[in-house]
């Protein structure tokens, strides 16, 4: 049985591990104090999918102001993974589902997210999921690039 919910402080070191499946960094640092402020913020939403009471995915949603539509904003996912096990379960698609359902409460404009350019696996499940790969280009500059 698949749940979605929102991320508790008390997940903290769950969501880290799925993170460390999804980048190799020794500096991933998931805070539980961080998990309570971001439950808080109204423009930030942190998820976890649980798998028969085990949280096995995870997915981050941030709402942007935006211009162009009156006060609509748009929303930006990012660092979604499903533990390596539970990939192909259906726990990623109940996850987007639940984001999904999210922002059209939020009544966002769209939904945008990025994804390495080598995981060509989620790459096509995002697409299952009805998100277009080929309408738009992405492009990323990690702060180890900026200019100071």
């Amino acid at each position: 049985m698949n749940r979605v919910r929102p991320a508790k402080p008390t997940d903290s070191n769950r969501i880290a591990e799925l993170y460390a499946q999804l980048v190799d960094s020794p500096v991933i640092n998931v805070m539980p104090e961080r998990i309570a402020q971001l439950s808080d913020d109204p423009n930030t939403a942190l998820f976890v999918c649980e798998h028969n009471g085990l949280v096995e995915g995870t997915a981050l949603v941030s709402l942007c102001a935006d211009a162009m539509f009156g006060f609509q904003p748009f929303a930006v996912v990012e660092n979604i993974v499903v533990n390596q096990a539970h990939r192909g379960t259906g726990l990623g698609a109940a996850l987007l589902q639940h984001i999904e359902a999210f922002c059209l409460g939020k009544d966002c404009s769209k939904i945008m997210l990025l994804s390495a350019i080598r995981r060509e696996k989620a790459h096509r499940f995002f697409e299952r999921e009805g998100f277009a790969g080929s309408s738009k280009r992405g492009f990323v500059k990690y702060r180890r690039e900026f200019r100071t």
